[in-house]
């Protein structure tokens, strides 16, 4: 087979655009035969954006061929070709143009995008932009943005696909070739070819080993395992733990030659294997730099193994976990002296269910197209590779995250012991190898998923290290709460009954008609399912008629600035419910009503059938359907719970987004959840270790304690609080620059002023630092206001400029992009005041624009001033400035992640000097130089700084 893979660069996409640059690479049996690259002369003036993206300009093609000589030259290359591009829509229209203008035939020949076989061929792969993925296959590409380099590049990755898909086993080409029809699609056609090459030399039974069923998995039958040690290694064990250590240290020593003790951690190391010995609480705060993770892994370790204790590990992001995973539990696997065994348990809609996705595959249930199809493709080839089928190794496109939901694995609709797939199942595999582990990694979630499931999900366990503590009261208000989207009812509704050919009660439908022998029951089921669905579709027209008016209320009372996120809030209060509420109700009400009749006929259904599955051939599909009617069960009660307003300790809120009705969400969350960690966690935990960079609000660590109702003031008290000194010399690493003269945004002129001053400093920053700068807000806004600001100004010095929300809202791809970019400036909210991390020179300059205050009128907020006012506390500084000033030390800690990071720290909000409760922010800092002087002396002093720090 021949391919031509094609690339062009060109004035623009719209159809008036001209070619300006031709790459062109002709690939037969796995070598490249042939190249063609030339300028064109378009004939027209260059775009000076296009200029500075290729670097073409009307210089560069002024003595250039036509389009006629470039056209005469490639049609003969073109002949019996597959052509290949990357985002291969765009080449072809332009070449079909070409080909038009110049009086040839239309191309007719087969085309495939290289996005469509790396998205199959590659499921991890994070980005599909060229750039990113040749970085990640090891493809050299010299000249982004210039056709001939593009070219070369395309066809280089090419070639990798096409030995990817030579080496992918038998039985995986097959089941691909059943998803892409080879008919009507050419990547259809494609791997119909690849599969026919393949069956010419190998046998199924090859590489029988490998397959179970249907699909190519590489994982052996869980609950299989060998031990990883004898009863009597542990005894070999140290019985103090310093002299464990150092032990442990002389391995480490060996393993790394520049290791040496680093203060904070060894204090951290004894203070939790103390605290677990104890019987105590630990709150303890360690900085960037400290160790965390090996920090407590270690003592957690030792202790588990001598008192044959299972000790657990709660993080609050899953990128944790997986770093956990990735790097520290091989790490102390090689170490230590005896074998332990460290398992990682997510929410269980992390986990394919195998069963849910076969039964996708063998009705070929693609909802979205082509779409579908890529994702099932993905999966079926990261089923040959995958060892824990968990979601995060996948990268889905654009609706990926749907297809997902429908094959995840899920408590209401899993057949367990039954399930034909059992042994393999993914979700199992992690709950017994967490059975027999050592160290069991989770996640806050999971914690408040497994109390509320009354300890059923995780192992039964007496201590517990917390990570990311300062997340751990929010994540547990968020669980004990309730949450009903609009999509969530409509997507429960559909599964249920969409169309006369799809949705669970039309299959059933179906394959109930075919047991003509009991003609007389059948016909009884079928008239049930022909009653329920006319009411389904009565609920939907109902759920539509009440979400439209709540969304008309929010649109009504809102305001967008209560949340970061732009989205539009509004708190509906129990006493003090709006004009109309009592109409909303009686609509609830019939909604309710109408759902148990549903519900009701529904279960009579399923009792009788269940009884009957085996014989039916249906048990498969009635799980299914149980797990569906068990959903339903869920949203009518968060529904009837959110517009009654039974309990007066929860807030309660309606969210939507701007003009879009479908994005409303109806919120029930507790106001206090103190008694209930109480209750589930520090009452009945033997030692529970709590951890962060960020617990202590000007070196006292009440605010938190108070958020989680622990005591701090007792002689006697449970809890031990420990504040580590940071690992990193701030003074010499960090200089705190604040412009006293900045003005503030009081007013609506003044928002006006404080952005247009804004923009004017961060640019002149930006050029004196060239780029390498991330900028902190707090309201989108206001980001994407500065953002096309900032562009304008510094577009013409090559400085690009990155926007959260505008060039991308994926975080990590940001992260990536600002780290490839010579010169870039991030500007980032949310998210990107935590958890990024970007060390060295890539930044050297961290820009707070204001203070992170939640926005005081935010229902929770609200909720929370409010009792505080009644118990005789003044809000502002008990709640609001706390929050603020651990946010505000997340932020900061973006700058200075390793020993030798250097760089300034803008704070724009004066708030910090000219306020009382400034201090608390500045003095909760890690003691880096502050200064602060006019705008004007902004850049020199920080020209002057980064000169003395040698950067």
């Amino acid at each position: 087979m021949k391919f031509a893979v094609l690339d062009f660069e060109t004035t623009g996409s719209q159809s008036t655009d001209r070619i300006i640059q031709v790459g062109l690479v002709i690939i037969q049996d796995d070598y490249i035969i042939d190249r063609y690259t030339t300028l064109v002369n378009p004939g027209t003036g260059i775009p000076s954006s296009i200029t500075a993206l290729t670097g073409i300009d009307d210089e560069m093609v002024a003595d250039a061929p036509g389009l006629d000589t470039a056209m005469s030259m490639m049609v003969p290359l073109l002949q019996d070709c597959v052509l290949v591009g990357h985002n291969a829509a765009f080449d072809l229209s332009f070449l079909q143009r070409a080909l038009d203008e110049e009086g040839y035939f239309p191309f007719d020949g087969k085309v495939l995008d290289t996005m469509d076989a790396l998205r199959v061929l590659y499921p991890s792969l994070s980005s599909l932009q060229l750039n990113m993925v040749c970085q990640a296959l090891g493809v050299e590409h010299e000249r982004p943005h210039q056709a001939d380099s593009d070219a070369e590049a395309t066809a280089l990755i090419w070639m990798k696909c096409l030995q990817r898909f030579q080496a992918l086993p038998l039985l995986t080409l097959q089941r691909l070739s059943m998803i892409f029809d080879e008919v009507t699609s050419d990547f259809g056609w494609f791997i119909h070819e690849m599969k026919a090459y393949k069956e010419t030399f190998t046998s199924l039974d090859a590489d029988t080993g490998r397959y179970f069923r249907q699909f190519a998995i590489n994982v052996d039958d869980w609950g299989e395992e060998d031990p990883v040690r004898e009863d009597e290694d542990v005894k070999t064990l140290p019985d103090a733990f310093p002299a464990f250590y150092d032990e442990l240290k002389l391995a480490l020593q060996q393993r790394f030659e520049a290791y040496e003790d680093r203060e904070a951690q060894v204090r951290m190391l004894e203070e939790v294997e103390s605290a677990f010995k104890q019987g105590q609480h630990l709150m303890i705060e360690a900085g960037t730099g400290t160790g965390k993770s090996l920090g407590y892994l270690i003592p957690s370790l030792y202790y588990g193994l001598k008192q044959d204790k299972k000790v657990i590990i709660s993080t609050h992001t899953i990128n944790l976990q997986e770093q956990i995973r990735e790097r520290d539990i091989p790490l102390l696997n090689d170490l230590f002296p005896v074998g332990f065994r460290a398992s990682v348990l997510k929410g269980r809609s992390h986990y394919l269910c195998l069963r849910k996705f076969e039964q996708k595959m063998s009705l070929q249930d693609f909802e979205n197209g082509k779409d579908d199809r890529l994702s099932a493709g993905q999966l079926l080839v990261w089923l040959g590779e995958t060892k824990h089928g968990d979601d995060e190794e996948l990268h889905f496109g654009n609706r990926g995250a749907q297809f997902w939901h429908s094959v995840a694995s899920d408590t209401d609709s899993c057949l367990n012991r039954a399930c034909p797939w059992f042994k393999k199942c993914f979700y199992h595999r992690a709950r017994h190898e967490a059975n027999i582990a050592d160290v069991i990694i989770t996640n806050h979630s999971l914690l408040f998923t497994d109390m509320k499931a009354e300890n059923r999900l995780l192992p039964g366990y007496k201590n517990l290290v917390i990570d990311e503590a300062h997340h751990f009261e929010e994540v547990a208000s968020k669980h004990l709460g309730t949450e009903l989207y609009y999509g969530a009812l409509i997507g429960t509704l559909w599964l249920l009954f969409k169309d006369s050919r799809s949705g669970q009660l039309s299959l059933l439908r179906l394959k109930l008609q075919k047991h003509e022998q009991e003609q007389e029951q059948v016909q009884e089921w079928c008239r049930t399912i022909d009653i329920v669905t006319p009411k389904l579709v009565q609920i939907k027209e109902e759920w539509d008629e009440l979400s439209e008016l709540l969304y008309q209320l929010v649109l009504s009372r809102s305001e967008p600035s209560q949340s970061e996120t732009g989205q539009m809030l509004y708190r509906v209060k129990k006493d003090e419910t709006p004009v109309g509420w009592d109409k909303l109700l009686v609509l609830e009400d019939n909604l309710f009503i109408c759902m148990n009749e549903v519900l009701k006929q529904l279960e009579k259904l399923f009792g009788e059938l269940k009884d009957r599955q085996d014989e039916l051939d249906i048990q498969s599909l009635l799980t299914d359907l149980n797990g569906t009617l068990k959903e339903m069960y869920r949203h009518r009660d968060n529904l009837h719970f959110f517009m009654t307003m039974p309990d007066d300790n929860y807030v309660y809120w309606i969210e939507a987004g701007f003009g879009k009705s479908k994005s409303l969400q109806l919120v029930s969350v507790p106001i206090d959840v103190s008694p209930m960690l109480q209750q589930f966690f520090f009452s009945v935990k033997d030692s529970v270790i709590m951890t962060s960079a960020t617990l202590s609000v000007g070196k006292s660590f009440d605010y938190t304690c108070e958020q989680l109702g622990l005591e701090t003031q007792e002689d006697d008290a449970k809890l031990k609080t420990v504040q580590l000194p940071s690992p990193f010399n701030y003074r010499q690493q960090a200089l705190v620059v604040i412009p006293r003269d900045f003005p503030s945004i009081r007013g609506n002129s003044g928002e006006k002023q404080f952005l247009d001053h804004l923009v004017q400093s961060l640019a002149e920053v930006a050029l004196e630092m060239k780029g390498r700068m991330l900028v902190l807000f707090t309201s989108n806004r206001m980001l994407k206001l500065a953002h096309t600001a900032l562009k304008d100004k510094l577009s013409p010095f090559g400085i690009q400029v990155l926007g959260q929300g505008v060039d991308s809202s994926n975080r990590s791809k940001l992260t990536r992009l600002f780290q490839s970019s010579p010169a870039s400036i991030l500007l980032g909210t949310s998210s990107f005041w935590e958890g990024v991390d970007i060390p060295g020179e890539a930044l050297s300059c961290l820009a707070i624009v204001r203070l992170p205050f939640q926005p005081p009128n935010h229902p929770l907020v609200e909720a929370k001033t409010e009792n505080l006012k009644k118990l005789g506390h003044n809000p502002f500084i008990k709640l609001s400035v706390p929050q603020a000033v651990i946010r505000f030390k997340q932020g900061f800690g973006r700058l200075v992640r390793t020993a030798n990071d250097k760089g300034i720290v803008i704070i724009y909000d004066t708030r910090v000097i000219d306020t009382t409760y400034g201090k608390y922010f500045l003095y909760s800092l890690p003691g880096p130089k502050i200064e602060h002087m006019p705008t004007s002396q902004l850049v020199p002093r920080i020209k002057q700084w980064m000169g003395e720090s040698g950067v």
